[in-house]
């Protein structure tokens, strides 16, 4: 006996929910990082903290997260300065570092879903 499948397989459909859920993904890391960097942001009158902001360029696949004050890269990379407890330089770097793992889980979940559904 003889078994027959049919697979109609739906590439462009495919790529585009693979890049729905990646540019989503991005979203959510880039929104997670910034997360993390503000609870590590030098305070004073928190306008640095403030300044933060996650962006997506959704064409390019690409993600950003900056702080956009006069003194922001100052701030970042002053190894000298000194801070409040908990508060450092490096505030956005090292958050990036360290959640590097969790980025990727998230961008991989969004694809995952979008593939799914």
């Amino acid at each position: 006996m003889t078994q027959r499948n049919r697979l109609n397989w739906s590439g462009a459909a495919a790529l585009r929910g693979t890049r729905a859920g990646a540019a989503r993904g991005l979203r959510l890391a880039a929104e997670h990082v910034l997360t993390e960097a503000r609870k590590r942001v030098p305070i004073e009158e928190a306008t640095l903290e403030r300044s933060g902001v996650a962006s997506v360029d959704e064409t390019a696949l690409t993600a950003g997260v900056s702080f956009d004050t006069p003194y922001a890269v100052r701030q970042h990379e002053d190894m000298t300065l000194r801070h409040d407890a908990g508060r450092t330089a490096k505030y956005l770097e090292r958050p990036l570092e360290e959640e590097a793992a969790n980025v990727e889980a998230i961008i991989a979940a969004q694809v995952r879903r979008a593939l799914r559904g």
